[in-house]
Order: C-alpha cells, then sequence, then structure tokens
C-alpha cells in the first residue's frame, strides 16, 4: 500500500524535445493543461545535444519528439535518438507528433520495442501517418489525440489576437497622422498626386509600425518567461527560417516596385504641358525673387499667376544655388547659376489666394528671409494687373527704373533711406563725392553710376570689398533700362 502511494505521489518528468519553439511551447502549454492536477514537471530540448544531456541525467517517463526535424543538420536525428531510446530497461515512452503528418498521435514503448522493430522503425519515413507506423510497428499503441489540432488552433489563436490588434492600431494612427493636417492646403493641380502618395505612404507607415510594435508587445506579454516559483522550462531559441528570408526580402522588393511605379506615374502628370500654359521666367539671387513676363514685357517683385491656368516657370540663378518652393504647391525645384542652366517647371494653381515662395536650399547669411509673394487671382484680375504694369513702364524714365531696380533685387542691398546695406546707400548719392578704397575721391555724376552698374569692381567703394555686386548687368539690361536706373537714382536726395 507504501510502495503504491509513493509510485502514485512520484513526479512524473516529461520532455520535448523540438527545434520548433512555438509548437514546443504549444505542447508544454497542453500537457500541463492535461496534467494540471497531476505531479508532472516538462523540460524542452531544442537540438541533439540538449536531448542527450537531459535522457542521461534527468530520466524522463515521456518523450514527446517533434519528428519534422529529422535530417537537419544539429537538430533532433532519429537514428541519435532512438540509441538513446532502446539502451536500458527505464520505463519511458516515447510520443511523435508532427505539425505535418496527419492521423493519429502514436505512442512507443522502449520495453517493449526491439532492435528488429527499431530497425525497422529508422527505414520508416517519418512524415508517414500513425496508421503506417502501426502497421510497420507491432509494438505501437495507438492512442487518439487532438494535440496537432489543439496545437494549431492556439498558435492561430495567437494570430488572430496580434493580426486584430495589428489592425486597430493601423486604424486609430492612420486616422491620426492624415486627420492633424501635417501638410498645408493643396492649392495646385500638382498637389493632387503628391497628396495621394504621401498618404498612401503614411498608412504603410502606420501599418508597418503598428505590426511591428504589436507583435513585439504581445510577445513580451503572453509569451514572457514565468516568474520564479511557476512552471516552465527556458524558452528555446530558434535560428534561421527560409521563408521569413524569402518573404522580408520578396515583400519589401515587391513594396519598392510598386510605389517606384506610382512615382514614375506621378511624375510624369505634374511635368505634362497645357497648350495654354503661361511663361514667366524667375530670377533667383541673394536674396529675393524677380518675375518676368515675356508676353506682355512686365516685370514684377511679386508671382502673380492666373488660376486654373498652368505657369511655365523658366528659372536661373544670379548668384548661387537657389531653390524654388511654394509649399501649398508641392512642387519644388532647384535653380542653378548660369544662363544656360535654365531648370522648368510647371505649375496649375487651383485656389486664389496669398502665398509665398521660400528658398529651400541654403544660399547664404539671409537664406532664412528669402521669401516672395505670390498670388493667385482670376484671369480677368490678372488681366487688369499686366495692363497696369504695362502703363507703368511708359511712364518717366525714373519710375521705370524704379520698378526695374525694385524688380531684380538692386535695393535688397542699397538702401533707399541712408541705411547701411551690403553696399553703399543710394539716397544721397548722385552728386556727392564718393570716396574710394584706394583713398581718392570722385564725383558721382552719371557716367559713375553707369560704370558703377556694368562694372561695379572699376572704383570701388571705400568700406566696401570688391566682388560682392554681379558683374552680368551689361548683359542683362539694355542701355536704356542702365539710364533709367540712373535716374532713379538720381532722385533719391
Amino acid at each position: 500500500m507504501s510502495m503504491s502511494g509513493e509510485n502514485h505521489e512520484r513526479q512524473r518528468r516529461v520532455l520535448i524535445a523540438s527545434a520548433n519553439p512555438l509548437f514546443a511551447r504549444g505542447l508544454q502549454k497542453l500537457v500541463a493543461q492535461r496534467l494540471e492536477n497531476r505531479n508532472v514537471e516538462v523540460r524542452l530540448a531544442s537540438n541533439m545535444d540538449e536531448v542527450t544531456a537531459t535522457l542521461e541525467t534527468w530520466h524522463p517517463d515521456l518523450v514527446i519528439v517533434d519528428y519534422d526535424d529529422a535530417g537537419k543538420p544539429g537538430k533532433i536525428q532519429r537514428e541519435a535518438f532512438l540509441s538513446h531510446f532502446i539502451a536500458g530497461d527505464q520505463p519511458m515512452q516515447v510520443m511523435l507528433v508532427s505539425l505535418r503528418a496527419s492521423g493519429e498521435v502514436v505512442v512507443y514503448d522502449r520495453r517493449t520495442l526491439t532492435p528488429a522493430q527499431a530497425e525497422d522503425w529508422l527505414d520508416l519515413p517519418w512524415s508517414t501517418s500513425s496508421q503506417e507506423s502501426q502497421e510497420s510497428l507491432p509494438a505501437a499503441v495507438p492512442v487518439v489525440s487532438d494535440t496537432r489540432s489543439s496545437l494549431r488552433s492556439g498558435s492561430m489563436k495567437h494570430y488572430v489576437i496580434a493580426g486584430g490588434l495589428t489592425l486597430i492600431f493601423t486604424l486609430i494612427l492612420g486616422y491620426f497622422l492624415t486627420a492633424v493636417g501635417l501638410m498645408p492646403v493643396a492649392a495646385s493641380a500638382q498637389a493632387v498626386p503628391v497628396d495621394q502618395m504621401i498618404s498612401l505612404q503614411v498608412w504603410m507607415i502606420a501599418f508597418l509600425f503598428s505590426l511591428i510594435t504589436v507583435f513585439i508587445g504581445y510577445s513580451v506579454v503572453v509569451f514572457r518567461r514565468k516568474r520564479a516559483g511557476r512552471s516552465g522550462a527556458p524558452a528555446a531559441m530558434s535560428k534561421g527560417s527560409n521563408s521569413l528570408e524569402v518573404a522580408w526580402t520578396l515583400i519589401p522588393l515587391a513594396i519598392v516596385i510598386f510605389l517606384s511605379f506610382i512615382g514614375a506615374r506621378d511624375l510624369g502628370q505634374i511635368r505634362r504641358a497645357a497648350p495654354d500654359a503661361l511663361e514667366v521666367k524667375v530670377t533667383a539671387f541673394q536674396w529675393g525673387w524677380a518675375y518676368e513676363y515675356p508676353d506682355t514685357g512686365v516685370t514684377s517683385t511679386t508671382l502673380y499667376l492666373p488660376v486654373n491656368r498652368q505657369a511655365h516657370l523658366l528659372m536661373t540663378s544670379r548668384d548661387v544655388i537657389h531653390s524654388f518652393w511654394v509649399p501649398e504647391f508641392r512642387v519644388k525645384q532647384d535653380i542653378l547659376p548660369g544662363q544656360n542652366l535654365v531648370k522648368e517647371l510647371r505649375i496649375t494653381p487651383t485656389l486664389i489666394g496669398d502665398y509665398k515662395v521660400r528658398c529651400a536650399e541654403m544660399c547664404g547669411g539671409a537664406h532664412a528671409y528669402m521669401e516672395g509673394p505670390v498670388k493667385v487671382v482670376s484671369q480677368a484680375d490678372f488681366d487688369a494687373w499686366v495692363n497696369e504694369q504695362t502703363q507703368a513702364a511708359s511712364a518717366n524714365p525714373a519710375d521705370r527704373g524704379s520698378a526695374l531696380a525694385r524688380n531684380n533685387g538692386c535695393v535688397s542691398c542699397h538702401s533707399l533711406d541712408g541705411a547701411k546695406g551690403v553696399g553703399p546707400t543710394w539716397k544721397g548719392l548722385a552728386g556727392s563725392q564718393v570716396t574710394l578704397a584706394d583713398g581718392s575721391t570722385v564725383t558721382a555724376d552719371d557716367a559713375y553710376l553707369y560704370d558703377a552698374i556694368v562694372d561695379p569692381n572699376k572704383q570701388i567703394h571705400a568700406g566696401f570689398p570688391p566682388g560682392l555686386m554681379p558683374q552680368t548687368y551689361e548683359t542683362q539690361f539694355n542701355e536704356q533700362q542702365i539710364m533709367d536706373m540712373v535716374e532713379f537714382i538720381k532722385t533719391l536726395k
């Protein structure tokens, strides 16, 4: 009676041998659920070295073998395991289970398995069904079990929960990112495909972020290592997966190809020319913008554009690299110095209003302040503005010179009120005595003012270094335009 009680109370030992950590954990959980009222200890082994050491030192009563690992170097091998299984006379059973094989789970008792039957077992492919195993091995005792279905349903449950959480977090994050208004109002036809591309990428980012964080968080919470005093063996390690490597190579490749196709399609749409496009010449300089409308001869420092009509911008830089960018239009173009390096940009404004053009390329000390007004108006208002500018251009020479100086950025360096600037102030300059860098003096007559525009390094004003002023005005302006600016300077008393 006492002996029977001791046998009843003796701790049962179960070894789960599998290189698949998820499968092993599922088996461990299933065993714990089935034998929750029994005195059972479960250990895991993920390779043949661990199996050998455990069989020799721990002497389990039951070994559950995942025989899908057969034939993998360094994993659980049939021959090596069987040599330990049939050795000795200690009671021990082996349960063979597989995620790939179908049929009933089969239990083999070491004490009833003869060497001849063991040889047959080695010759028998382990991926065969349990019915074939029973026919080949008389010692096999069939035991009907729902182990595989339980494991599959348990694993599927985790995937369903994690997938559902990923979907929920994706919807929340994607909606938040698209609803907070990260982008300014879209005010051009070119903004539509750009915003669509950005929206697509935002949702993809939201999904990837949710997928990674949810699966990491879910794994940390659900599959965490048990606290001291609770059952559970150390987690098994999994090294390498060809399926995963193929997946995380092909899926990103497909995404990149898809985005490349969308980007190329949208770029073609943005660059498509309209037959009635308005041509505008844009000149960038430190630190301002000048515009010329060749069809009418109008020049301006404010970019006027008619709504719903494409503007074809031909852009050059007078000094360094600049970049034309109106955030509401969503398109941007770098501008290079040189008369032959003309960059093109097409914009079709769709919303009447006032905007700002900004330089998006570091271009010097006042780069942050290189802004200019942009006005999108109706076609009727645009025509009225052109007529007004045309009439102003036919006024007296000083007025024409004032428009030229303002439209070409001259007043950015030369103040009109006597304040110190990058260059000498124009206020009171005409007719005054100018001290030159070599110590001599000269009268600022018409000839001096003319030469100061076309050849600024000929006579350097004292207190200002040479080379600051561009030396391109002789070719940029005709003689009449230069004389108009001289007349304007003479009015600044």
